[in-house]
């Protein structure tokens, strides 16, 4: 799919997670219409406004061929706006995907092991981002500390890609996915 070169405007509304209870941050899930015209059905990093606010966000996967955002409290007070509103947005995919934060214990099991490091550093930013998310994404520490070792063993061999996960979330056991809404 083309990258759309005009900026994608639409309205949605904002969300409270039912889980955590009492979570201070929002979300929106896009529209089907808006999201088909991002390039891709995975994550994606955009430049936007909501409410005339300005913000960069990497949209997720919602697992329905859509994406959604996590709305940050600092965002949400700028705007003006609270859970149950229906919020005007503009959004247009960045030119290049920003640097990913890396985990402090994947930080460290990279510097343990120059292999690894060295096709760390050679790949990009969205691939970067795509071994984080399958590492972050077991719901278990132990789980978290295997892929880690994996992922560093398939580095040292050259593996650039972290294999076997959908990154748009719909062919995935629910690993992936908007929140649920708990209004």
């Amino acid at each position: 799919m083309a990258k759309s070169t005009e900026a994608i405007k639409f309205k949605a509304k904002l969300s409270r997670p039912a889980e955590p209870r009492g979570a201070a941050w929002t979300f929106l899930v896009l529209p089907t219409a808006a999201s088909k015209k991002l390039p891709t059905r995975s994550m994606v990093t955009v430049d936007g406004t909501l409410e005339g606010q300005p913000f960069q966000a990497t949209l997720e996967p919602d697992g329905q061929g859509s994406h959604w955002l996590k709305v940050e409290k600092k965002l949400r007070e700028a705007a003006g706006v609270a859970a149950g509103d229906s919020v005007a947005l503009e959004i247009a995919p960045v030119e290049k995907e920003p640097e990913p934060k890396v985990p402090a214990d994947l930080k460290q099991a990279l510097a343990g092991n120059p292999a690894a490091k060295a096709t760390w550093g050679e790949i990009t930013a969205v691939a970067r981002r795509d071994w984080i998310h399958w590492i972050t994404s077991g719901k278990k520490a132990e789980t978290r500390v295997k892929r880690i070792a994996v992922a560093c063993d398939k580095l040292a061999c050259g593996n650039r890609r972290a294999c076997c996960f959908d990154r748009s979330g719909m062919y995935s056991k629910g690993n992936m996915g908007a929140p649920e809404a708990a209004e």
